[in-house]
């Protein structure tokens, strides 16, 4: 495959590095999380050598790589659930399904087309380079429920900082295999990317970022249970490779899942019920605002079909959330 740049670098460090942070960190040309979309290639010594290898101080490589796809961002009209909004920020309830952002693979019908449409404001008040416009954190493809955007700068700022000094709280809501050990308890481990998948992530003693979480068991069916999942930090995947770890992973995940014999056809459990946060002094008066995206039709169905009072577990719900 041929790539579209080629240039010339002269390896200039004190210690040795790997290939792909020197190329992030230092030569600044893309992330690492870019490196693979754009279909990097290093040669040293007219050999390509895997990313992974450590470059030293007066090594002289060539990287090859491809420009970044050509994305315009064009708002799209789309029935968006709002759940709150004002002049500086909205709240959504994300449909199962929806991807948050452009990416590769990605260019139209995500969140940020919808919002652009919605919000025509922001369009004049982001850069035409951004294409994550407003956007403050994000929910997986699969998962569904509630996410928060801002409409100007400012507020981008203001919200995601207080997810940058963990001062929000994040409520999932799961029905995961079996039933776990332990009422309620704290995950705590590295988490890290598989080594033999790289669309997977993994528990890792010795590589990878600290993820924390917590859950707690709302009801059990013996089979299932029902979770409500909390997030001290936010890796990717995290909760479904936490609770893959516990032993309970979540019912319909087509990555780290096995699918159920009760429920072959089920989606993904994973739901992003509440979301506690402080909006701007312009909209709010200081004081921490909790936004719930309403359960949505799977998990109802599953309550209604395994509990017996599908009305009490509604309840324990919430009471789990006090």
């Amino acid at each position: 495959m041929t790539r579209d740049v080629s240039e010339i670098f002269t390896v200039d460090i004190e210690n040795g590095l790997r290939a792909d942070k020197y190329l992030a960190d230092h030569l600044n040309i893309f992330s690492r999380s870019q490196i693979k979309n754009r279909n990097v290639r290093i040669i040293l010594n007219n050999k390509e050598i895997k990313l992974s290898k450590i470059l030293n101080s007066g090594d002289v490589i060539t990287v090859e790589y491809n420009n970044p796809e050509s994305l315009e961002l064009n708002p799209e009209k789309m029935d968006l659930d709002i759940i709150y909004e004002d002049k500086n920020s909205i709240v959504i309830n994300k449909p199962q399904g929806m991807v948050v952002h452009p990416g590769a693979g990605n260019y139209t019908g995500t969140l940020v087309h919808g919002l652009l449409y919605h919000c025509n404001e922001m369009t004049d008040s982001f850069s035409d380079d951004d294409f994550r416009p407003g956007i403050v954190h994000r929910l997986d493809k699969d998962t569904s429920g509630v996410i928060i955007s801002a409409k100007n700068p400012d507020t981008l700022e203001f919200l995601a900082s207080q997810f940058r000094n963990k001062t929000t709280q994040k409520f999932y809501l799961a029905v995961v295999k079996g039933v776990p050990v332990k009422t309620e308890g704290i995950i705590e481990t590295n988490i890290a990317r598989d080594l033999n998948n790289r669309k997977k992530f993994t528990v890792s003693a010795e590589r990878g970022k600290k993820a924390v979480s917590r859950y707690k068991i709302i009801e059990s069916w013996g089979t299932l249970s029902l979770v409500l999942l909390g997030l001290e930090t936010g890796r990717t995947h995290q909760l479904r490779v936490h609770m893959l770890h516990l032993g309970n992973s979540i019912l319909g995940d087509p990555v780290y899942g096995r699918k159920s014999g009760l429920f072959p056809d089920i989606s993904l459990m994973l739901h992003a019920y509440q979301l506690s946060i402080n909006l701007p002094p312009a909209s709010g008066n200081g004081e921490i605002r909790k936004f719930k995206a309403p359960l949505p039709e799977r998990f109802l169905e599953i309550i209604k079909k395994l509990s017996k009072y599908p009305k009490e577990t509604l309840l324990l719900i919430e009471k789990a959330l006090d």
